[in-house]
């Protein structure tokens, strides 16, 4: 006896899903059908997870515009007064997409061995659930060839919808791809070209240019560690202001009030919650007394926290600037 995924509905019209056991599944299907229920589907509990996958365990896909052209084929055979069995012979052996092939032929074998065309369609494992299901409707109403029309206008509205929504997001994509490119070789090669440029003029930069706005707490801290290392490796040269250099080891997690910022001039960072560590660094940034005072606007304006919250634009305040001098 195997065990084999039943999903049916009474005769409420409730779904209900249940392993039950059977000899096969035809046994299955006419012990249930007998007692009035309607059978959606029915698959075998161990294979059911393995049904339909590639050769690298991938779902296989069916070629949606080729299948429509198989339906559009079928229906014109049953309308023309074949039998469904002989429509089948006829397709399986002039079909669009050779990968249909095989599950059309298989389809054929299973009706002519006395199984409905929609649990032949169903024990492929490939084909749509709401073709599936379009097939049982019209097997039970009579009117196979209706359903499958309207089937087959609705796939045809749906693929119309998808070219236009893929077109339409071909230019932005390209523009995207350019635009980081470009992004890529001003950071790479531009900026440091006029950087060695500036240097052997011995130019001083506007101060417009040097101004480095931190996006996020992450960013500041991983900036003035490196800050601070080029000043440790440096000695009395490094301990020059707005100085960075490549680094190896791990990123100091806290910066206190006192500290002194030596490369970063603005940070941008959302409103954190009270017992977050990071507020002792917006601290540090803007002076304590700043920083309440946004908080204190912030939840009287009802903004929003965490992550995904408000954000907040910050900039050194002379309290804090007195702090770290004092501390230094």
């Amino acid at each position: 006896m195997a065990e084999f995924v039943l999903k049916y509905a009474d005769g409420r019209g409730q779904i209900h899903q249940q392993v039950a056991t059977a000899g096969t599944e035809k046994e299955l299907r006419d012990r249930y059908t007998t007692q009035g229920f309607l059978i959606y589907s029915v698959k075998p509990r161990a294979a059911g997870a393995l049904a339909a996958t590639g050769m690298f365990g991938g779902r296989k896909k069916l070629n949606l515009e080729k299948f429509l052209i198989f339906n559009q084929q079928f229906v014109t055979l049953i309308r023309a007064g074949l039998p469904i069995l002989k429509g089948l012979d006829l397709l399986a052996e002039r079909l669009t997409d050779p990968k249909l092939e095989p599950y059309i032929k298989s389809v054929r074998d299973e009706v002519r061995g006395g199984t409905l065309l929609s649990d032949a369609f169903r024990q492929q494992s490939i084909f749509p659930k709401i073709y599936i299901s379009s097939v049982m409707a019209g097997e039970k109403s009579g009117s196979l060839t209706e359903v499958l029309d309207r089937y087959i206008h609705y796939q045809k509205l749906a693929l119309a919808v998808r070219k236009k929504v893929l077109l339409s997001l071909l230019y932005p994509c390209v523009l995207i791809v350019l635009v980081c490119v470009l992004m890529v070789f001003l950071v790479t090669y531009v900026v440091p070209t006029f950087a060695t440029l500036y240097s052997s003029m011995q130019a001083t930069l506007p101060q417009m240019t040097e101004i480095l706005i931190a996006v996020g707490t992450t960013v500041v801290r991983s900036l003035e560690t490196a800050a601070s290392m080029a000043a440790e490796q440096g000695g009395e040269a490094g301990s020059r202001d707005r100085v960075l250099a490549p680094y190896r080891g791990a990123t100091r997690i806290f910066i206190r009030p006192g500290h002194k910022f030596r490369v970063v001039d603005a940070m941008l960072t959302n409103f954190h919650l009270p017992e977050s560590t990071l507020l002792m660094l917006c601290a540090a940034f803007v002076g304590r007394e700043t920083l309440l005072a946004a908080y204190a606007h912030a939840v009287q304006a009802r903004y929003r926290f965490f992550s995904y919250g408000d954000a907040m634009f910050l900039t050194p305040s002379a309290s804090a600037l007195a702090s770290a001098s004092e501390t230094a």
